[in-house]
């Protein structure tokens, strides 16, 4: 795949070089290889330094490999299935703020998270590994079968992998199997109010 992408603004090449393919080569990482990309995310900012992040996982060379793949839906299953490991990402809903002893509803664990979620597949890139981000997977089986209690909330689920050009993909996702365009970002920010058509 030749990278077309380019940014308008000078952005590190990191940002515009990133992103999510659906084609893996089935290779085994280890244990190190992931928790290198968890010290990562857990550099992320978070309100109140509260780290609402977890993340369960699993790597495809375990007992716990097929029963993760398993909480995902059909389309994402028949792909994901190809790469190394698998992530859930979890937040705190609660948290003890500094000088308090009761525990509140943070109201930004969601948003938190994803800056760790968007820490780690970033530097998944940077480690010459590929990362993508999916909601589709059964969210009620996921909770039970990952023992997830009251008080955290699913946010998504991260295949990670080495990408593949030649791997096995049905001819409707090797049409999508490359980098998207993102809208101009004069679309998306505003000076002084909210001004945007959609």
């Amino acid at each position: 795949m030749t990278q077309t992408r380019a940014a308008a603004h000078g952005v590190s090449p990191i940002f515009v070089e990133r992103w999510s393919p659906r084609a893996y080569d089935e290779s085994i990482l280890t244990e190190n290889d992931l928790k290198r990309l968890f010290e990562a995310a857990h550099w992320a900012p978070s309100a109140y330094n509260a780290q609402p992040w977890r993340f369960i996982y699993a790597r495809r060379d375990t007992a716990d490999w097929q029963r993760f793949v398993d909480l995902l839906v059909p389309g994402n299953r028949v792909w994901a299935q190809r790469a190394s490991a698998l992530v859930f990402a979890v937040s705190a809903q609660k948290f003890i703020p500094p000088g308090s002893a009761e525990a509140i509803d943070t109201g930004y664990s969601s948003y938190d998270t994803g800056a760790a979620v968007a820490y780690l597949i970033l530097q998944a890139s940077l480690a010459g590994l590929a990362a993508h981000v999916v909601g589709g997977f059964d969210r009620q089986a996921a909770q039970r079968v990952l023992a997830i209690p009251d008080g955290f909330r699913l946010e998504s689920a991260i295949v990670i992998g080495r990408h593949s050009a030649d791997a096995a993909l049905s001819p409707e996702l090797r049409a999508r199997e490359a980098p998207n365009e993102r809208r101009p970002i004069e679309s998306l920010i505003a000076e002084g109010r909210f001004d945007f058509q959609g």
